[in-house]
């Protein structure tokens, strides 16, 4: 159930509170990202969260509130889009332990382990933090028609 009105705003400020004082180291590299791509590439708001469209077809990453997406025409890969507003749910959550429990074993994932997983057929949320990203995108976006399963680049 969406909350409207009042409540939806405090909602958005207590969700950006969070995210720039507990999430705060998350967020400043986010933006610094967003800065260098800023002007360059397409902007849009997912949520509460900021998507920038990256050229190239490297997937996605999310730093706090800054979501980068490099797939082509990114509006086919609702699920991406979802998937990535999750690990911005996990920052908000874990704050500054987000890099430990989340951004390193998901790069590591992401990058070192996508041959093997081809390979045997793993899906991409098989791990941890890849599932818990999909389930709270969802849990805190909605259902996503039409959705793509996620794959590793």
């Amino acid at each position: 159930m969406r909350k409207t009105g009042c409540a939806a705003g405090w909602s958005r400020v207590l969700f950006y509170l969070i995210q720039f004082t507990w999430g705060l180291p998350v967020n400043l590299v986010g933006l610094a990202v967003f800065l260098c791509c800023r002007g360059r590439c397409p902007v849009r708001r997912f949520h509460n969260g900021i998507v920038t469209c990256l050229p190239g077809n490297r997937g996605g990453l999310s730093l706090g509130i800054f979501l980068f997406l490099s797939v082509p025409n990114a509006d086919e890969y609702p699920g991406l889009w979802v998937h990535e507003y999750g690990h911005t749910i996990q920052c908000l959550l874990l704050g500054p332990l987000y890099w430990l429990v989340v951004a390193v074993p998901s790069l590591i994932w992401c990058h070192c382990f996508a041959g093997w997983r081809g390979r045997r057929g793993i899906p991409y949320d098989a791990l941890y933090c890849e599932r818990w990203a999909t389930a709270w995108g969802r849990r805190w976006s909605g259902p996503v028609p039409g959705e793509r399963p996620i794959q590793g680049p």
